[in-house]
């Protein structure tokens, strides 16, 4: 569906991003690894950080948790929240964005006023762990597949973004839709704090995309964060993983992919460390492929 955005003005705005990308990659040295807390086995768990940093990992996606008895998300604890800071310190792991989980339940696209009251919560959350990116989610009963779901996020993503600009966090864009439909979105919003989470399995799988062309076509600007997973271990399924790779070196991107493989043994440990050395062998063979060129 291209009705956002025009086809001849997708074709141009992808002729460009190409062009863009030829000129400014640099090597994968701007790219950060991280983890979602959930992939530890860990969501919302403060002993995440210190498991990523066993693992190497750079930072750790911090799931906000459903509501509460006392009615906030989980993670408006301020305790919860003081040790989640206090064991980014002391293991040196980043924690550079959030997960408002809760969107799943509360669609943004039919509940916006729930949905906006827990994402003026996440954003007061995600400002007190020093994050910059706060995620938020259209899957499931919650997807914007049609037209007129997508027109009807506009308005509440106008507003979500004006919350997030007085607060200096990014809102993560994380959906099952094409990157021209993406672009669209963007371009009614018009707001700087509203960018693209891009997952290039859920792109593979749920959307069938081209994922290196979506990358480039979103280009460095558009996107805020990656989320790397496949079926299974990475380079197991249909997801272009170096090919990803090669696409957001070429934009140039500089921040955060964090991982959210699955665990095919049981073994969230082993799993994701296994899934980790797959996917610096990836970062290395791309990175030593654009030194030859």
């Amino acid at each position: 569906m291209d009705s956002l955005i025009s086809r001849r003005r997708s074709l141009g705005v992808f002729a460009s991003a190409c062009l863009a990308a030829r000129l400014s990659g640099r090597p994968l040295s701007g790219l950060n690894i991280g983890v979602m807390d959930g992939v530890l086995g860990q969501a919302s768990q403060p002993e995440s950080v210190a498991s990523a940093a066993s693992l190497g990992l750079a930072g750790v996606q911090v799931t906000l948790g459903t509501p509460q008895p006392s009615g906030g998300l989980l993670l408006s604890n301020p305790q919860l929240q003081r040790q989640f800071v206090e064991a980014s310190k002391r293991y040196r792991v980043a924690l550079p964005n959030t997960y408002l989980d809760v969107l799943h339940k509360d669609c943004l696209k039919n509940n916006s006023a729930q949905a906006s009251h827990w994402i003026r919560e996440g954003l007061t959350i995600t400002k007190a762990l020093g994050a910059n990116v706060l995620m938020l989610v259209f899957f499931g009963k919650c997807a914007i597949e049609r037209e007129s779901e997508q027109k009807s996020v506009i308005g509440p993503l106008r507003e979500a973004c004006r919350m997030a600009q007085d607060v200096g966090v990014v809102l993560g864009f994380e959906n099952t839709i094409s990157a021209y439909n993406n672009i669209g979105i963007l371009q009614a919003v018009n707001s700087p704090a509203l960018k693209i989470w891009y997952d290039i399995g859920n792109s593979t799988n749920i959307g069938h995309f081209n994922v290196p062309d979506e990358i480039r076509l979103l280009g460095r600007d558009r996107i805020c964060a990656f989320h790397i997973k496949d079926k299974g271990y990475l380079n197991s399924g249909a997801v272009p993983v170096r090919g990803a790779l090669q696409a957001i070196r070429d934009i140039g991107f500089r921040g955060f992919a964090m991982l959210e493989t699955s665990a095919p043994t049981g073994d969230r440990i082993a799993d994701l460390r296994r899934n980790l050395e797959i996917l610096k062998n990836d970062i290395a063979a791309v990175a030593s492929e654009s030194a030859v060129k």
